[in-house]
């Protein structure tokens, strides 16, 4: 398989958020930006269990909503300011249809569209 023909996809991510950048064609031309994901606010909690669990499960249903913009991903670079990616990854290696995807990580901070766009591509050039 030649490097132009994988699905290459990139993810910022944060607990909170998550902005996912992918080729415009699938497996071929420029990084564009494919979504962004929000955590939805979480109430107040009755105790720190239920807070745990709640944070959990907001967590699960973001990396859900991320990997729906990546379809049949090849390649992915994670990328953000906290241990988000690493459970990103982690979940992605426990999910049948991701467990073979190339992954990689790295922290930084946020930044903007236009700068993360050239940030994945310089991953995958």
């Amino acid at each position: 398989m030649s490097e132009k023909s994988k699905k290459q996809f990139g993810v910022w991510m944060d607990l909170h958020h998550a902005t996912i950048v992918g080729r415009e064609n699938v497996d071929s031309g420029d990084f564009v930006i494919l979504g962004q994901e929000k955590v939805e606010g979480q109430g107040s909690n009755s105790n720190e269990n239920a807070a745990n669990n709640a944070e959990r499960d907001s967590l699960q249903k973001l990396f859900k909503n991320i990997t729906a913009h990546m379809q049949n991903v090849d390649e992915l670079h994670v990328t953000g300011t906290g241990n988000a990616q690493e459970q990103f990854i982690k979940y992605l290696n426990e999910t049948p249809q991701y467990k073979n995807v190339v992954a990689k990580e790295s922290t930084s901070n946020k930044m903007s569209d236009e700068s993360l766009i050239e940030y994945v591509s310089a991953q995958f050039n």
